[in-house]
This record gives structure tokens, sequence and C-alpha cells, in this order.
């Protein structure tokens, strides 16, 4: 099953890791990475971990993926 969502309406969204590590559970979209070229698709966001404010890189499709991420903070 997917989440199902638009790469516009990520920022400042919140996620829950399915397997946290290193105690990092709760997420936020930070930044929305725009692409090079003018018209082109977002491709990549960035995710704060709420508890150490570590900063993750990733493909936003892969916040479809409810085995590794869940909408919101559970």
């Amino acid at each position: 099953m997917q989440n199902h969502i638009h790469p516009k309406k990520l920022l400042l969204s919140k996620w829950s890791a399915v397997r946290p590590t290193h105690k990092e559970k709760h997420f936020w979209v930070t930044k929305v990475i725009e692409p090079e070229i003018l018209g082109a698709p977002v491709v990549e966001i960035e995710l704060e971990a709420v508890m150490t404010g570590r900063v993750i890189r990733l493909a936003w499709r892969d916040l479809k993926d409810q085995q590794h991420w869940l909408r919101g903070w559970v």
C-alpha cells in the first residue's frame, strides 16, 4: 500500500519511520529541492530528525512506501 502525497504539499509535513534508527523516529520535511531545469518535477526532499536534528536527503517518492514511512507522528 502507498501513501498518497503530492510533492508540492510536502514542505513542513510530518513523517514517522517504521523502523527507527539512532532513536530517530519522527521527521519533518524541511526542504523541497527544486530541480535545476525550470518546470521539471521535484525529485528530492530533505527530512530532519526531530530528536537529533540530523538531515537526510531522499527521493520524495520514497515516502510513498508504507513499509518505511508513515504520514504524521505516530
